[in-house]
C-alpha cells in the first residue's frame, strides 16, 4: 500500500465483504480504525489485528442513537476521523418492483440512505469543528444507471449520489464529501443478485489493495465528486 501519514478512519460495515478487506488494509498501513458492524465476533478479530489502533463497537447504522453513541465515544477517546467511509450496505432480492415488499424496500433505504445520514449527523460536527476531513458515501454503478430487479437498491444509491452532492455544498472549505462507487466485486451482496456468476469478479481482498490508498488520498479538492475506485 502507498505510504501516507497515519490517519484516523471511521468505517461502517467493517465486519464483512468490502468493509472487512478495507479494514485489514488500513490496519496494515498503520492507520487507526474506528469501526462498526453487526458481528461482534468479527469486530473482536479486528481488535486483535490492530490492538490499540482499533476502536470497534457493534452498531446498526439504521439506528441514529446507536451511531451517535459510537461516534461520541470514539471522539471522546480523541478519535475524530480524518476520513469517514460509510460502507454499510444492503441489497434486495432480485424481483420486479411490484413484487418487492414494502418491508424489504424500506430496509434497503434504511441502511443505504438513512445509515449514511446517521453517520454524517454524528461525525460531521466534530470534523467541522476541527476544520478538516473527508466524508465518503459508498455509491454504485447502480446509483448512476438503472438495472431491472434491483429498483430499491438503485433508488438508494441514486439517493446517495444526490445526498453527497448536497452535503458537499454545505461543508466548509477544507473539507470534502465524495460519492464513491467501489466497482463490481465478488461480495455476498453481488451473489445475492448474480449467484455463482459473481465468482468471475474480483475478490474484496484484491480490490482492497487499490481501494485503501485511493480512499486515503481523497482530499478537499475532491469535494462534490462522483467517482469510482480505479480498476
Amino acid at each position: 500500500m502507498e505510504q501516507v501519514t497515519q490517519r484516523t478512519v471511521a468505517l461502517t460495515g467493517a465486519t464483512r465483504g468490502l468493509g472487512r478487506a478495507l479494514a485489514e488494509r488500513l490496519l496494515e498501513g498503520g492507520h487507526r480504525l474506528v469501526a462498526c458492524g453487526r458481528s461482534e465476533g468479527a469486530l473482536k478479530e479486528l481488535e486483535q489485528l490492530g490492538g490499540d489502533r482499533v476502536f470497534a463497537r457493534p452498531v446498526d447504522v439504521r439506528s441514529a442513537a446507536e451511531v451517535a453513541a459510537w461516534a461520541e465515544e470514539a471522539c471522546a477517546h480523541g478519535l475524530v476521523p480524518d476520513l469517514v467511509i460509510a460502507n454499510a450496505g444492503k441489497i434486495n432480492d432480485p424481483a420486479p418492483l411490484w413484487e418487492v415488499s414494502a418491508e424489504e424496500f424500506d430496509a434497503v433505504l434504511a441502511v443505504n440512505v438513512s445509515g449514511i445520514a446517521n453517520v454524517v449527523r454524528a461525525l460531521a460536527p466534530p470534523m467541522i469543528q476541527r476544520g478538516r476531513g473527508v466524508l465518503v458515501g459508498l455509491s454504485s454503478g447502480w446509483g448512476r444507471f438503472a438495472s431491472p430487479e434491483v429498483a430499491p437498491y438503485c433508488a438508494s444509491k441514486f439517493a446517495v449520489e444526490g445526498m453527497i452532492s448536497a452535503l458537499a455544498q454545505e461543508l466548509p472549505a477544507g473539507m470534502a464529501a465524495v460519492a464513491v462507487g467501489p466497482g463490481v466485486i465478488d461480495t455476498s451482496m453481488l451473489r445475492q443478485v448474480r449467484g455463482e456468476a459473481a465468482g468471475d469478479c474480483e475478490t474484496p481482498e484484491a480490490w482492497s489493495h487499490r481501494a485503501a490508498p485511493f480512499f486515503l488520498n481523497l482530499g478537499a479538492a475532491d469535494n462534490g465528486a462522483s467517482t469510482s475506485v480505479p480498476s
